[in-house]
């Protein structure tokens, strides 16, 4: 079988690299012809593990190909996978105008049938709407069927993600589409992946509701490590005794300076305006979404107290991604902590092991950039650990404390013990553990 994804950004070249690896041949297009260039030689435009040799593996073997034009991914295609960004409208929304116009530009090359796969995160609706752009734009009357296949890739093992899902949702009217998607997902049947079959609308909805329910399990916690602070429990512990209860489990249930990345703080957002569209108020969305926005502040007011006034410190600020494993900077914590410390007047030298040039394009020259975490101290008031990435779990705390100005120690991932901090000689400040 050959497929084809349009879009070669984070989803699509996953997608497409993994459908390779089972065997099927894909040709994965995008409009950006520098990036494609760059793809055909095995260069991957954005940090995942493993990817890039997952990539030049399939280029290699022929089962990979890349293209600027849609119309030789349709011709070749079975099955056309839908793999473009929804940025957040200022409202909230999700920006559909990429996914109508590869809508559109699907309708004009189609000349026999085809199944129509949405991969992106979408509004509940997509489906029907997409059906009734690519009926309009048909030249003649050709048969297509559209159907919901939602991603769940974690950014940092998104292979090992679609190698071994938790689950596959399927969502189609169509028997056909859907005997041709449990086709190519054939090879997850000998690990008894749980394959969901359902209505389009569910399978939109599943996907937004999946990360939002996520989302209310960090802003739980966060909220309860407040609590924490003023009763003087340890945060850690709490987590640890609900997560043993398998009906709460202890996934997502560890604190920090807020969620961010790519997905959760836009798709609450989006979540919460499909509910108001449809007269529908969602209240522990939105209140999660509003804790997530506090305990961001409630950080900085940790820092703040922790060092005084900010005006002309050196901060040394550990970690930008959103999360480890990833050059990913979309709304990541880092962001919003390091704007209101430079609103401050402070100065800020930042490290991080995989998206400092990614930092740059969002800070420029406004920020300073480390060659590693022992020259983002030196010198500097206090340091703030931001992102929990496994070289930062092991540092070496006695030349940290020696090249500090103060031995002043911000933790945000819990990652170090607080007695072991303290004897030290470190003033430590962690978050929700007493």
């Amino acid at each position: 079988m050959h497929i084809g994804v349009i879009g070669a950004g984070y989803v699509g070249l996953v997608t497409g690299s993994c459908f390779a690896e089972f065997g099927i041949f894909v040709t994965c297009v995008d409009k950006d012809e520098s990036k494609i260039r760059a793809l055909k030689k095995g260069q991957i435009p954005f940090y995942e593990p493993g990817l890039s040799t997952l990539v030049q593996k399939n280029v290699k073997n022929g089962r990979l190909k890349f293209s600027t034009k849609i119309g030789n991914a349709v011709d070749a295609s079975l099955a056309i996978f839908i793999a473009v960004g929804t940025p957040p409208r200022g409202d909230g929304s999700a920006d559909m105008q990429y996914v109508e116009q590869v809508a559109d530009e699907i309708a004009r090359h189609i000349k026999d049938y085809k199944v129509i796969v949405t991969k992106s995160t979408v509004p509940v609706g997509t489906g029907a709407r997409l059906r009734e752009i690519i009926s309009r734009r048909l030249k003649e009357q050709i048969d297509f069927d559209i159907v919901s296949n939602p991603e769940f890739l974690r950014e940092g093992s998104a292979i090992e993600d679609f190698m071994r899902p938790n689950r596959v949702v399927l969502g189609s009217s169509s028997q056909h589409a859907i005997a041709i998607m449990k086709d190519l997902y054939r090879p997850l049947y000998l690990l008894e992946t749980p394959v969901v079959v359902t209505t389009v609308e569910t399978a939109e909805l599943i996907k937004y509701a999946s990360n939002s329910f996520l989302a209310v399990k960090i802003s739980f916690i966060n909220e309860l490590s407040q609590l924490c602070e003023k009763v003087g429990a340890d945060v850690k512990m709490v987590a640890r005794g609900m997560g043993l209860d398998q009906r709460i489990g202890p996934k997502f249930l560890h604190t920090g300076p807020g969620y961010g990345g790519s997905c959760f703080p836009k798709d609450t957002r989006a979540l919460l305006t499909i509910a108001g569209e449809n007269d529908v108020e969602l209240g522990i969305v939105g209140a999660a979404v509003s804790a997530n926005e506090h305990q961001k502040d409630h950080v900085i007011d940790k820092i703040r107290t922790g060092i005084g006034p900010l005006k002309g410190k050196a901060i040394a600020v550990l970690g930008l991604s959103f999360k480890p494993n990833t050059n990913d900077m979309r709304d990541a914590p880092s962001t919003y902590i390091i704007e209101k410390l430079l609103k401050e007047k402070a100065v800020i030298r930042a490290f991080d092991p995989a998206a400092v040039e990614d930092a740059k394009a969002v800070f420029g020259k406004k920020i300073k950039y480390a060659a590693n975490s022992y020259d983002c101290v030196k010198g500097a008031d206090a340091v703030v650990i931001v992102t929990e990435w496994n070289e930062f779990r092991n540092l070496d705390l006695a030349k940290i404390k020696k090249l500090l100005k103060t031995p002043v120690f911000f933790d945000l991932r819990n990652i170090y013990e607080p007695e072991r901090m303290k004897k030290l000689g470190f003033k430590y400040f962690c978050v929700g553990r007493g």
